[in-house]
């Protein structure tokens, strides 16, 4: 099963990335992959740091193919932006490779940003061998979202009373419910099928960085999502489990942070959140990510202009609340303790200190490789198209056939070798 996507560049599309890098030389060019809501509201937050009339103001290029044009700059040298904002598992590929550089001198001149002012998890994504090489923005979280009247219905508040629900609690509705009605939907299963491995104590690569899908804990968390897909608990193959949500048949929605701007438009939709399912009420995790400001090495930043983007991230940090509206949790603790936060749904993950531990980044070079090779067999495993072992084998397979091959970290190999993501 071959399940690597490449990448087709127009001439276009890689001259627009290109001059869109080359700014004036008194601002900040900042790329980002927010091609959504998320990037106008980034849009009003650039505009409003701008409105305080600082030496080097920011442009935010917003670049849907954001992961390519970073090769292709880094390869011609021409072009780069001052600032662009990446996810935790490129971080190491790019040090390995001399893409980025680190933070460190800026930290002694802008000391607001240190590890003690930021979520841990997003900070030590941008840690390598030392340094700092990352500011982290935000930690964007797999969460579990609950139909408040559909549970009083079915008299199931006590689910949460702990704020996990667990295998056990969904397989006791097996029979209960209406016609019609699912127990919970199949909403970035990938994400749900990772926080389970970790779990029940596994990971997705090992201490010498082999990747580690064909495991007896991927195996046995797979298996327990199979049950409740087989017990009719799962919304069917092919059925828009996320619209069955907001259209009030399903009791659990596994989405992730931002899929509140959605709900939030519904109407009549009663809805909470709390954690992801897990196996028992002591452990669980929410599979996450982070976005991460960088600085690409490039001769062509001056050292003033370092200075304004100091100045950028430490306003980031104070007033990183307007991205709290994307759904988003802010990784600025300034932001996340502040009582304006509390009105926020996703502040439930960082109340409490056992809250924000659950929060689950993988830093792994090869991560986006492992999410594609799952994304690729995991309803066929669930729906039963396909057996578990064929599955997790052939995902193995394929994420171990592109390491080798080196794909999205070798900046000087052909661009049409990458499979890029630059989805959430």
């Amino acid at each position: 099963m071959n399940i690597q996507k490449k990448m087709l560049l127009s001439a276009a599309t890689l001259s627009l990335g290109v001059l869109a890098g080359c700014g004036n030389s008194n601002e900040i060019v900042m790329w980002t992959p927010l091609t959504g809501e998320d990037g106008q509201i980034m849009d009003q937050m650039v505009e409003d740091y701008n409105d305080t009339d600082p030496e080097f103001p920011v442009s935010h290029v917003i670049t849907p193919d954001l992961y390519t044009q970073i090769y292709t700059v880094m390869n011609t040298g021409e072009g780069t932006p001052d600032l662009a904002m990446i996810h935790a598992d490129r971080v190491e590929g790019f040090v390995r490779f001399d893409m980025v550089k680190p933070f460190d001198d800026l930290m002694s001149t802008h000391t607001t940003l240190n590890q003690n002012n930021y979520i841990d998890q997003a900070w030590t994504a941008g840690e390598v061998d030392g340094s700092q090489y990352t500011i982290p923005l935000d930690v964007h979280s797999n969460v579990l979202y609950y139909n408040q009247d559909l549970m009083a219905q079915y008299d199931i508040d006590h689910f949460l009373d702990d704020d996990v629900l667990t295998f056990d609690e969904i397989m006791s509705l097996e029979g209960q419910l209406e016609d019609g009605h699912y127990a919970i939907n199949n909403a970035l299963m990938s994400w749900v099928l990772l926080a389970q491995v970790v779990n029940l104590g596994g990971d997705i690569s090992d201490d010498a960085g082999n990747p580690t899908i064909d495991t007896p804990e991927m195996a046995e968390a797979m298996e327990a999502l199979v049950a409740v897909e087989e017990a009719g608990l799962m919304t069917p193959q092919g059925e828009d489990g996320f619209a069955m949500f907001q259209g009030q048949t399903v009791i659990f929605s596994s989405d992730g942070t931002w899929s509140s701007l959605a709900h939030d438009m519904v109407d009549d939709l009663n809805y909470g959140i709390t954690n992801i399912y897990s196996f028992d009420s002591d452990t669980w995790h929410n599979r996450g990510s982070s976005h991460l400001f960088s600085m690409l090495v490039s001769e062509d930043r001056t050292e003033e202009k370092e200075e304004g983007i100091g100045e950028f991230l430490e306003w980031i940090y104070e007033n990183s609340i307007t991205w709290a509206d994307a759904g988003q949790i802010p990784a600025s603790r300034e932001v996340y303790e502040s009582p304006e936060f509390e009105d926020y749904q996703q502040s439930f993950f960082t109340q409490t200190e056992e809250q924000r531990d659950s929060l689950l980044i993988f830093d792994y070079e090869y991560y986006g490789y492992v999410e594609a090779a799952i994304n690729l067999v995991i309803l066929d495993m669930l729906y039963g198209n396909i057996s578990i072992e064929d599955g997790l084998a052939a995902a193995q397979q394929e994420v171990e056939d592109l390491v080798a091959q080196g794909h999205g970290a070798d900046i000087e190999i052909d661009l049409d070798d990458f499979e890029v993501e630059d989805a959430e």
